[in-house]
């Protein structure tokens, strides 16, 4: 076929297309407006004289046997309703209320436990290499100390508070930081909770040496019932 007149025949179906769709809507909001119309005018005819809608108690704002004439109408006891007959509850099964069930704890990827300076300049990098070998962790190739386990890989890691988080090499005399940071990966040892034991330990024994307040992962100070809970999610 040609490409001019397959162009022209393309044109056309749009344009017949095009005028199908209004000639479509132009219907449908024809109907539309007739059945309008029609719900109007029967929406009149009920609210007239052809239906006649007889009251009933209860469409009174009292029951009528409460209604009374004259001065009756002042007094209290007379317009009270009469008392009618207790419907009994039946209990719905939505209602009742499920039994308590302890809370439970979801493994974190990460724990991070600090440990913070007491002393206003911080923690002298000296000191913290001194502490550092004598609980026996490990200056890694990252510039951060490691716990290593016997198959050479890391249960945790102790950085610096000051950014980048890395303790330099040289000058240690002159290098100060408020805090350190513990972090542990406990889906990533083979032990966690053994792990976690030494972890604390660990982390016990240096914030005594160095003077320092443990801090959880919530930066509140550590608790015993914090690590109960630890304790109990590695468990699992």
């Amino acid at each position: 076929m040609d490409k001019e007149l397959l162009r022209v025949v393309i044109i056309l179906i749009g344009v017949l297309v095009m005028i199908s769709m209004v000639l479509w809507h132009f219907f449908k909001s024809l109907r539309e407006r007739r059945e309008a119309d029609y719900f109007e005018d029967t929406a009149y005819d009920v609210a007239g004289d052809e239906f006649d809608i007889e009251e009933e108690d209860e469409f009174d704002a009292f029951p009528l046997d409460a209604v009374v004439d004259g001065d009756a109408l002042l007094d209290d006891e007379a317009i009270k309703p009469t008392p009618k007959e207790p419907i009994s509850q039946v209990p719905r099964r939505d209602a009742a209320k499920p039994a308590s069930t302890p809370p439970r704890y979801e493994l974190p990827a990460l724990i991070e436990f600090s440990i913070v300076a007491r002393a206003d300049q911080g923690f002298n990098g000296e000191e913290l290499f001194d502490a550092f070998e004598r609980a026996g962790l490990k200056y890694g190739s990252v510039k951060v100390f490691e716990r290593i386990d016997k198959n050479r890989l890391v249960d945790f890691a102790v950085a610096s508070m000051v950014d980048p988080g890395t303790f330099p090499d040289t000058d240690l005399d002159e290098f100060y930081c408020p805090g350190i940071v513990f972090f542990m990966q406990p889906r990533e040892v083979d032990n966690p909770l053994a792990v976690f034991d030494d972890f604390i330990e660990t982390i016990d024994s240096l914030a005594e040496e160095l003077d320092g307040v443990v801090w959880d992962n919530q930066r509140q100070p550590l608790t015993a019932e914090t690590i109960a809970q630890f304790r109990q999610m590695l468990a699992r």
